[in-house]
């Protein structure tokens, strides 16, 4: 029978694996040609704590 992991363990190997894909998230958003009028999707994956920066921009 597999031991169970202690919640202390876990969160110190969070943190080890700081730059890991957890802390990323992929944003999309639309943006409105002003010639046609359609709208089109720009997708990235960004960390998250940029993701407010990203919807910001232009």
């Amino acid at each position: 029978m597999a031991k169970k992991v202690s919640k202390n363990a876990r969160v110190a190997q969070r943190a080890a694996n700081a730059g890991s894909g957890k802390d990323h998230v992929k944003v999309i958003r639309s943006v409105k040609n002003p010639v046609t009028g359609t709208y089109t999707f720009k997708e990235q994956i960004v960390h998250k704590d940029k993701a407010k920066d990203f919807f910001t921009a232009k």
